[in-house]
């Protein structure tokens, strides 16, 4: 891989990390807008498959033989530039987003609102076409479920370490779910504040905690998601793409406290310009990484052609 492909793959993890950060911005969104998802889908299944055998063959003296090839199929090349990003990316997010989202509520949402609603575009053309009517159907409930979510009066939990560990091992399912933020479901919990302080904080303890439930939540679902993926792939984008669409109500600029919707209002100006700010940035994203994909493509077949006139 190319020195630029590399740096590139750091930038992406980066976005993740920042998204990560974000209530109402999965980190899954962005992986997927910048081509890396089913990689990293697959990746992460590998791994967990990887632990599971070692788990059950080193114990009984048979090896590292199956999860050394289980670790061997996972796309390193991806995976750790990404990896190098995502912590940086999520640590700035961190320190500079909270107080934006403070000071800044109405125009920070409407830039999300922005981001979000372009990335729409992904999941809906990975579906293809036609769309079948069971489609249609899936990404109206999964709009109707997330939109439902998303309305949820904020609730208070104490930081109690189980319940750090559950919430975690929830949230984390939206590292790798577009639509479903897990900056959100913290908030909605009320373990975003508690979770922000303790990053910023370096509070190792908490932190350890809330890791180990992101470690239990992405084994149990990540093979999951893999499976739907390549066994039901249309139908796993459709619902993907009503989690997105419906996910978009956290992201209305103007909403009380209580997350009830209201008619637009103040600053609408600036919101609007930082909306259309934000759908051009996805928006040039996917351009470049379609153009990105169709040189790789063109290379390959000039490659192949290439190979195939020398024989």
């Amino acid at each position: 891989m190319a020195l630029g492909e590399r740096i590139g793959h750091v930038l992406r993890g980066s976005a993740i990390g920042v998204a990560e950060a974000v209530p109402g911005i999965s980190g899954g969104t962005i992986a997927l807008v910048t081509g890396v998802y089913e990689r990293v889908i697959a990746s992460a299944g590998h791994v967990v498959n990887a632990v599971r055998y070692a788990a059950s063959d080193v114990p009984r003296g048979r090896g590292w033989t199956r999860a050394g090839h289980q670790l061997r199929q996972a796309h390193w090349d991806v995976v750790i530039p990404l990896l190098i990003g995502m912590l940086p990316g999520l640590l700035i997010a961190a320190k500079t987003l909270e107080p934006l989202l403070t000071g800044y509520p109405e125009q920070t949402r409407g830039l999300f609102l922005g981001l979000v609603l372009a990335s729409v575009l992904v999941p809906v053309s990975m579906v293809g076409q036609p769309w079948r009517r069971v489609e249609v159907v899936a990404l109206v409930v999964a709009a109707v479920a997330a939109f439902a979510l998303t309305g949820l009066p904020q609730a208070t939990l104490t930081p109690h370490p189980l319940v750090v560990l559950v919430a975690a091992a929830v949230a984390v399912c939206a590292l790798v779910m577009p639509g479903v933020s897990g900056s959100f479901l913290l908030l909605t919990v009320g373990l975003y504040e508690p979770t922000i302080t303790a990053l910023n904080e370096r509070d190792f303890g908490y932190l350890a905690v809330f890791a180990t439930g992101m470690v239990i939540g992405l084994a149990l679902f990540v093979k999951l998601l893999q499976w739907l993926l390549e066994q039901h792939r249309r139908m796993t984008l459709a619902v993907m793409s009503g989690a997105l669409l419906g996910s978009l109500r956290s992201l209305w600029p103007w909403q009380s406290d209580d997350r009830d919707l209201q008619a637009p209002g103040d600053n609408l100006p600036a919101i609007a310009m930082l909306f259309l700010l934000g759908v051009a940035v996805v928006t040039a994203m996917v351009i470049a990484e379609r153009r990105r994909l169709n040189r790789a493509a063109r290379k390959l077949t000039e490659e192949s052609y290439e190979t195939t006139q020398v024989r």
